[in-house]
């Protein structure tokens, strides 16, 4: 069954040609079918190649899912036009009385700051109070997850040496549905500067930590309910992502490493890793914690 989104949202033809199956608004409502509803707050500056990554692992299921973009209000990109937010994105005000049955809350270039210094902090904690209510599952990834677990549980985020980036071994930890079908280890690409505070993380009888990696920690943790599933990593990130990210580093005149496990030779090849594993965690997702257990009608 194919992802729904907007003919001319610069995704649809990314896809397309990837052969993911992805279907026009006005074509799904032709169909009688109820498509699982997916809201997506995306605060990465890299809006439309963050749209992208997280459309083509949702679209990599069986079912029928319809798409939100949702985009702060208290504070405006200015990385991406207003045309393209006006076009595509709604605001929480949209729609803070609707239901939804899987939520993602992306990642920011903030996590240097102090959460309470982000200019979008408060709205972001009212969102995050809103998947409690009216979300059946919500993942959160990178800074996201960072947010999530300090506004939830009072786990703060803790200052790095140098920028963690590269691709990490993470080892399982115990059994999961969200894990199902994959190996004991698997590749997670990370780029931050903050990592969240471990032992806390550990400490707190409300989450579960699925796995973990030597090098980058934490990865996979996941709360008691199952309503909420942060990923301390990017396994959303394409193939040239982190290479991305690299160039815009050293063009700044920044010091930083070249990211971990990633390049094959001289930073021509990149060896992309974590593709399976990605795929896994958010097929997983969809069909064990939304769509088995979601209400029919949302409403319930």
């Amino acid at each position: 069954m194919p992802i729904i989104i907007p003919k001319d949202l610069p995704a649809y033809d990314v896809l397309t040609k990837e052969n993911i199956f992805v279907m026009n608004s006005e074509r799904a409502v032709a169909q009688d079918i109820r498509p699982v509803e997916i809201a997506i707050l995306n605060l990465m500056p890299t809006k439309i190649e963050t749209e992208t990554q997280l459309l083509r692992l949702l679209g990599n299921s069986s079912l029928q899912v319809n798409i939100t973009l949702l985009n702060t209000e208290s504070y405006k990109s200015k990385n991406i036009s207003e045309e393209h937010l006006g076009k595509f994105y709604k605001s929480f005000s949209d729609i803070e009385s609707k239901h939804f049955d899987g939520m993602l809350i992306t990642g920011a270039p903030v996590e240097t700051l102090e959460f309470e210094k982000v200019l979008y902090w408060n709205e972001l904690k009212e969102i995050m109070d809103f998947a409690q209510r009216m979300v059946t599952s919500t993942i959160y990834i990178c800074w996201g997850a960072q947010a999530a677990l300090y506004h939830r549980y009072g786990i703060k985020k803790l200052p790095l040496k140098s920028k963690m980036s590269g691709v990490f071994v993470a080892e399982r930890l115990r059994e999961d549905p969200l894990l199902r079908g994959m190996d004991d280890e698997f590749f997670i690409p990370h780029s931050r500067y903050t990592a969240v505070d471990e032992a806390a993380v550990y400490a707190e009888r409300r989450l579960s930590v699925l796995a973990a990696s030597k090098d980058a920690g934490v990865c996979v943790v996941k709360s008691a309910d199952n309503k909420h599933i942060f990923l301390t990593g990017h396994s959303e990130y394409d193939k040239f992502t982190l290479r991305r990210e690299y160039e815009r580093d050293l063009a700044k005149g920044l010091a930083v490493a070249e990211p971990y496990n990633y390049f094959k030779n001289d930073r021509r090849e990149v060896s992309m890793k974590w593709a399976s594993a990605a795929n896994l965690i958010f097929y997983n997702w969809m069909n064990y914690y939304v769509y088995q257990v979601t209400p029919y009608k949302l409403d319930n």
